[in-house]
């Protein structure tokens, strides 16, 4: 039987925090979903379908590399219900500093509670990339700033497109 691992977030955009722990996931399925968020009062940066085409670029060499595959969906739900319509017995949460912990505890002790038979894992963020969050990549990328550091390289050409004068 496949272990199912079930990653979420809004991905807007992928960052390098994101890609380290899709790669720290594939070690541990056999086949990992990417689910991104849709919340209609929302406006993303970038569409859910490029935030998808930029997820399956950056994380199908990363699971390839571990002998595991890639699913990218969306869901618009509760993650929980998401992940047991994929077949995951497991949910996946980065964990960037200890407000992270506090918040995916709560998060992770409700969801037990509503789905038992899914367990949630938390991966710490390498040291180099626990600072990098989605918001301020957006904000830095707005105002025209270098977040080549920041993001992988197919991430970072679609920023640069999003905002190019002209």
């Amino acid at each position: 039987m496949a272990r199912i691992a079930f990653y979420t977030g809004s991905f807007d955009p992928v960052t390098n925090g994101h890609a380290d722990v899709i790669a720290a996931a594939a070690g541990l399925c056999d086949k990992l979903v990417v689910a991104i968020g849709v919340h209609p009062g929302k406006t993303p940066l970038l569409s859910v379908e490029r935030r998808a085409e930029l997820l399956r670029a950056v994380a199908t060499p990363l699971l390839a590399a571990k002998g595991a595959v890639l699913d990218v969906v969306t869901f618009d739900d509760l993650a929980v219900d998401a992940a047991r319509r994929a077949g995951a017995s497991l949910i996946i949460r980065g964990l960037r500093d200890g407000s992270d912990l506090d918040y995916e505890m709560q998060m992770a002790g409700m969801n037990g509670i509503m789905a038992p038979e899914v367990q949630t894992v938390f991966l710490p963020a390498s040291p180099g990339v626990r600072h990098i969050t989605a918001t301020l990549v957006r904000q830095i990328a707005a105002m025209g700033g270098d977040v080549s550091h920041f993001v992988p390289e197919p991430v970072l050409a679609a920023l640069k497109a999003r905002f190019a004068k002209g």
